[in-house]
């Protein structure tokens, strides 16, 4: 039976996250300790105890999720048989893809933790200066958000230069979300339910991710990703969100995680590849159920772990 680890990305966050695991367990601590001790700042005390609107921004929800996915990680490598922790392929979610690149070996902790770190600080700074939004669309298919699209844009009375929008998340069937300008998003809520939508729901982000606004973002992520250590894969595989195939070099995983900042994220397509291609025990590693509900949308067969919880480890854990 081969098994994936699963990571979520932004908007997983929620204030208290990973204190429980930090009270039950000693190596999620150490582990909290040591993003606080590389970052300069007390991320522990902002996951456990807020405010939320702090915790919320992208500049520090970004390294807030990885370092609590990171805690649970090590305390399952810590507490369970090594034979029996073995995952054949790791996935994430956006920012996930980081961890997922911390699990197979690719990335030490350190260096993923400064990754995203600077990560989160640059697109927060695109979003400033760019602007944008994002609307997450339930009940459309592909070619009827496409449409959707593409007639807010052609009836934008003349501003269709200064306006954008483009589907960029396929997360599962009957949820996309869209991201472009904020007068675009704005339509896009107005008019998704109009065409047939369940609802259309503004995300709380900070601007137009996955689009070409982030390419500020995505030259300062090359400029820090030139140095860092990022090791060959070897034996766990990495899927790619940009195209769901697997990572095959560490050049390969630069150019990845640099494209993935102004490209379309393909979560449907990635864990229908590892269904195809014999994947069936998943763990969704991290805070949040997210990518949990996801699969039961992508495949109602496909048996997932949710581990993000102390209760939650107690129940995989040895007795």
């Amino acid at each position: 039976m081969k098994t994936a680890f699963l990571f979520p990305g932004q908007g997983a966050q929620f204030v208290e996250m990973g204190a429980d695991i930090a009270r039950s367990f000693e190596k999620a601590a150490e582990v909290f300790k040591q993003a606080n001790d590389i970052l300069g700042f007390d991320l522990t005390g902002i996951c456990f105890e807020g405010p939320a609107e702090e915790l919320n921004s992208t500049a520090i929800s970004q390294p807030a999720i990885f370092t609590t996915s990171a805690a649970i990680l090590e305390v399952m490598r810590a507490e369970l048989p090594p034979d029996s922790f073995l995952a054949d392929v790791t996935a994430g979610l956006s920012l996930g893809e980081y961890t997922a690149l911390y699990a197979a070996g690719v990335l030490s902790f350190e260096d993923a933790l400064v990754l995203v770190n600077k990560r989160g600080k640059a697109m927060q700074a695109a979003a400033d200066a760019n602007g944008g939004a994002m609307v997450s669309i339930i009940g459309l298919e592909e070619e009827q958000v496409r449409m959707l699209c593409a007639d807010i844009i052609e009836n934008s009375g003349g501003q269709s230069e200064q306006m954008f929008l483009e589907p960029v998340n396929f997360n599962c069937p009957g949820q996309i979300v869209v991201s472009g300008t904020k007068s675009a998003c704005k339509s896009a809520k107005e008019m998704a339910v109009k065409v047939g939508a369940i609802k259309a729901v503004r995300l709380d982000v900070a601007g137009a991710f996955h689009t070409r606004l982030m390419a500020p973002a995505a030259d300062a992520l090359g400029e820090a990703l030139s140095q860092s250590k990022i090791a060959e894969p070897s034996r766990t595989r990495i899927i790619a969100n940009i195209n769901a195939e697997y990572y095959q070099s560490s050049e390969e995983i630069a150019r990845g995680l640099i494209k993935q900042l102004t490209s379309p994220i393909l979560w449907q397509k990635c864990m229908e590849r590892l269904i195809e291609d014999g994947v069936e025990d998943f763990y969704e590693i991290g805070p949040g159920r997210v990518l949990t509900s996801l699969m039961k949308r992508i495949n109602r067969k496909a048996k997932v772990n949710n581990i993000s919880s102390a209760q939650s480890l107690k129940e995989i854990l040895p007795h």
